[in-house]
């Protein structure tokens, strides 16, 4: 089950989403990398999504398992602990953030991390730039902003 996160549900996405950081992203990026991500995602930040209704909990047997953040047309902070990776949950996160966006947008954005880029290219996305951040220690941060057109129809 996919339900909007509450302010008391912050400790959870943190939880998710530093755990999946820790323990995935060393396998892809340089450790000043891995620091930008956790920064990046810090407490005022998650929790002002939180509050602005952006965030959202997947729930498996009575466990979460997985979170996702949708801002406008953009799928943000996806994120499935590393325990539960490859049992389709990434898929229902990224099909009920999709069909969210494409209830009001035509195209949907993503800023692609090497971990998941292979994910959004089987879904259809394609890309649209490659982007560089020099994050701490010099380390280079490298992703790619990713798009996916739903409908030609719908107005933005």
């Amino acid at each position: 089950m996919i339900q909007l996160a509450k302010d008391i549900d912050l400790e959870t996405v943190l939880h998710i989403t530093r755990d999946t950081i820790s323990k995935i992203y060393p396998k892809y990026y340089a450790k000043g990398v891995v620091a930008f991500f956790l920064q990046h995602h810090k407490p005022e930040n998650v929790l002002e999504d939180i509050e602005n209704e952006r965030v959202w909990l997947l729930e498996d047997d009575g466990c979460f398992v997985g979170t996702v953040t949708i801002k406008e047309n953009a799928v943000n902070r996806l994120f499935v602990l590393p325990e539960f990776q490859s049992h389709g949950f990434g898929s229902k996160l990224m099909d009920f953030a999709e069909e969210k966006i494409t209830e009001s947008y035509s195209q949907i954005h993503i800023d692609s991390s090497l971990a998941a880029k292979e994910m959004y290219l089987k879904r259809g996305y394609k890309e649209k730039r490659t982007c560089k951040i020099v994050a701490d220690n010099g380390d280079i941060l490298v992703y790619d902003e990713m798009e996916k057109v739903t409908c030609e129809n719908r107005s933005e």
